[in-house]
């Protein structure tokens, strides 16, 4: 397989897309531990507590997509490097290692996703036991 300077830089865009989403989903977790801090000060809830511990977790996962997707993208400079530099077998295994890591980046991604929603049923079926209501099942 021949690759060229151009492959690594398709990754590019991507990359930036992921950086920013995952950004972005940093930026509202610090916002909502903010204003769990003071809530769990003054309740001491074992609720707030488990939201505020499964924040710390998915706070772990995004800080380790954003440096794996930081290496793959560095890993893609690299590789553009060295292909300009004429070293195309090195150069495609460092593309190839890019690659591995913009995988492992996205599922990283993926579990804290799954994290996410668990958490949002928890709330929701919380929510339903006060209100003592059913819950919607969708239409299949």
């Amino acid at each position: 397989m021949e690759i060229t300077l151009t492959t690594p830089a398709l990754l590019f865009p991507a990359l930036s897309l992921l950086l920013l989403a995952f950004t972005n989903r940093f930026l509202s977790l610090a916002k909502l531990i903010r204003d769990l801090k003071p809530i769990y000060k003054t309740s001491h809830s074992h609720l707030v507590y488990g939201q505020i511990q499964n924040l710390r977790l998915r706070l772990v996962l995004i800080r380790n997509m954003q440096a794996f997707g930081i290496a793959s993208m560095f890993s893609c400079v690299l590789c553009m490097f060295m292909l300009y530099a004429g070293l195309q077998t090195a150069g495609k295994i460092v593309f190839g290692v890019s690659l591995v890591l913009l995988m492992v980046s996205m599922a990283l991604s993926l579990w804290e996703i799954q994290i996410s929603v668990k958490a949002l049923e928890l709330e929701l079926s919380d929510l339903e036991q006060d209100e003592d209501i059913a819950p919607i099942h969708p239409v299949t």
